[in-house]
């Protein structure tokens, strides 16, 4: 969802534009964003984010040892610190006022001092059937981010497809974007600020609190994958993330306890974070944008690569499977006469073959979502077959992804920083 198309919003009558929540100058920035778009015009790539609207501290941005020393400093019992997390973490209870078995007077030094109020829905939007949830935030500054939960394989409902029963969240690691892709118009809005890791951890803790409490068709469960697909670069704000990965990965009470295995961090080539993460050894997937199997043509596409050449963001991504053992995904979004050419498809193998083979990548190639009268628009259905066939026909693992969420903007490359 990070990347890889234009933002968009479902169409939103002039009269409830303010029912929705959305200000008169947020609708004009998004009208504006399109426009930018539409005509070809270009961000600079922004890799270090602008020092503004830094959040207060949360509960979910200290570690374990952290929380034990910040109760004590309350002046708070210490076993006070596992009980707060198990309220957040594990019953999913965000708001102290519930939580009965702790006094009253606590409650609220407590809210005050370590549950800050960091994001508000402005906007909930579902389809297919309900098991489709995209959630527009305002955060405590102004900001705009988007998460979009994702519930598969529900029985009787079709759109939510086949298989076995599993859900996943797409979060935003940034407001806003630095990497300028050109076709992104979420790139194309700039980056605003980077999200703190609680902001990070409160977007999967709201999913996980609505799966527990059976909101979404399926009936109770759990978030098995958080794909940190949404809004930014993950890896141009290292720090946030890979604390937002603890936590999400820490076992009850102190964390979400979802697999390392369930999480994808996503990335437009940032070799140096790609190295770190790899040395940190744990063991999420990593997913690469790489959207051009040539220089020329990703020099364009995605800016970073006049800073990481194909080459060596490929050879990085070689180097987290070789220490994790984890398969990358490399994302590659088709655009019409730009990169779906079967030549294309042939080099993209070439240029990931290791080893003798394929079998550490798996290549996703993502339908884009175009904004209006750009040039930046979805290959034909035809060229999207032929480029699928080539790469088959190599020996590469590919799929198509799918397009959940495509009829309330939530599908890949849709979420933006403002909306209709």
């Amino acid at each position: 969802m990070s990347g890889t198309g234009a933002p968009g919003g479902a169409d939103v009558p002039e009269s409830e534009k303010v029912e929705v929540g959305l200000t008169a100058e947020e609708v004009e920035a998004y009208e504006a964003l399109q426009e930018k778009v539409r005509q070809g015009r270009t961000l600079q790539l922004t890799m270090q984010a602008p020092r503004r609207g830094k959040p207060p501290r949360h509960w979910a941005d200290l570690d374990p040892e952290q929380r034990r020393e910040a109760v004590l400093e309350a002046g708070l019992p210490r076993f006070r610190a596992d009980q707060l997390s198990r309220h957040y973490f594990e019953r999913l209870e965000a708001e102290p006022g519930s939580w009965t078995d702790i006094p009253a007077v606590e409650r609220d030094q407590l809210a005050t001092a370590f549950f800050p109020d960091l994001m508000t829905s402005v906007r909930p939007l579902s389809c297919d059937a309900g098991t489709t949830v995209k959630t527009l935030w305002r955060l405590h500054d102004g900001a705009l981010v988007e998460s979009v939960l994702m519930r598969y394989g529900v029985a009787g409902i079709r759109a939510s497809g086949s298989g076995r029963s599993r859900t996943t969240i797409c979060i935003s690691s940034q407001a806003g974007c630095g990497m300028a892709c050109p076709f992104c118009a979420t790139g194309q809005g700039g980056l605003q600020r980077n999200l703190s890791t609680a902001e990070i951890v409160a977007q999967v803790v709201d999913g996980a609190a609505r799966l527990k409490a059976g909101e979404i068709p399926g009936g109770p469960g759990r978030i098995n994958n958080v794909v940190f697909m949404g809004m930014g670069e993950p890896l141009a704000n290292y720090k946030a993330v890979l604390g937002a990965v603890r936590v999400l990965t820490a076992p009850a009470p102190h964390g979400l306890g979802i697999s390392a295995r369930g999480i994808t961090v996503s990335t437009v080539g940032v070799v140096s974070r790609i190295d770190q993460l790899t040395a940190e050894g744990i063991p999420v997937t990593l997913a690469v944008s790489l959207h051009a199997p040539d220089d020329d043509l990703r020099d364009e596409l995605c800016p970073i690569n006049t800073r990481w050449q194909v080459d060596q963001v490929v050879e990085s991504a070689w180097r987290y499977f070789l220490a994790t053992g984890r398969r990358v995904s490399i994302e590659y979004a088709l655009i019409r006469e730009i990169n779906d050419q079967v030549a294309r498809a042939e080099l993209l193998a070439d240029v990931l073959r290791r080893d003798g083979g394929w079998g550490w990548v798996h290549v996703n190639l993502i339908p884009l979502n175009p904004t209006p009268g750009s040039k930046w628009t979805a290959s034909k259905p035809e060229d999207e077959r032929a480029f699928v066939r080539r790469l088959q026909a190599r020996g590469v693992p590919v799929t198509v992804r799918d397009t959940r969420g495509r009829e309330i903007d939530g599908a890949c490359g849709q979420l933006a920083a403002a909306e209709r």
